[in-house]
């Protein structure tokens, strides 16, 4: 790992993520602090603050005072993600400013449209959704709000890796991004929240047909 000027549980933090959205670590997978501090070359400390940072954000659970795991999928967990994702964003685009909006959204109908496809790998929904949707919420004043956002998106993140692996094709729905742009470009934010929601529930809906039932 290389030395940045970032506090190093951040630096940690972020390459579990990497690691875990690589297909490094398994769902239920133990956690061995020696071995995994050793590899990444750091102290058991900053580790261990990683960790609990994770834990806090839903992608470990403790294993019963015996240190970390990766926590399991289910569909509950799963359903209750999208739905605080899907309140949080909608707050957040009703915070920004309606007329930075109105400027962007071109640009999000553009981005939208300029990638229309029904089905698509993982890897590449993944890049094209994060793309639009930090555009989209680029005018909120509320920073607090957004690293929440960010930090229940981690834990939504080993779903669609442990789902659907790099490249598998997933449903995607265009014309739902389509629509929330439009209703920005007219000036209507009430509409494009409202699209925003659905945006989240349907895709959770999408994603939710993965998951076995327990």
């Amino acid at each position: 790992m290389g030395i940045e000027r970032r506090p190093l549980r951040e630096q940690i933090r972020e390459e579990l993520l990497l690691r875990l959205d690589r297909g490094d670590f398994a769902a239920g997978t133990d956690i061995n602090e020696a071995a995994l501090a050793a590899e990444l070359g750091v102290s058991r400390t900053p580790l261990r603050e990683a960790l609990i940072t994770l834990a806090g954000e839903g992608v470990l659970e403790s294993n019963q005072g015996r240190g970390f795991r990766f926590a399991p999928v289910s569909r509950k967990e799963f359903r209750e993600l999208c739905e605080i994702v899907a309140a949080l964003e909608t707050l957040a685009l009703r915070l920004s400013d309606p007329a930075y909006l109105r400027r962007v959204a071109p640009e999000l109908l553009a981005l939208a449209r300029g990638f229309p496809d029904a089905v698509a790998e993982r890897q590449v929904i993944e890049r094209h959704d994060d793309e639009w949707h930090d555009l989209l919420l680029s005018g909120c004043p509320n920073e607090r709000l957004l690293d929440l956002i960010t930090s229940v998106k981690a834990g939504m993140r080993r779903y669609t890796h442990l789902l659907a692996g790099d490249d598998a094709p997933l449903e995607r729905a265009a014309a739902e991004h389509c629509r929330i742009a439009e209703h920005l470009a007219e000036g209507d934010l009430p509409a494009a929240a409202e699209a925003l929601r659905d945006n989240w529930v349907n895709g959770m809906e999408r994603m939710l047909s993965r998951i076995p039932a327990p």
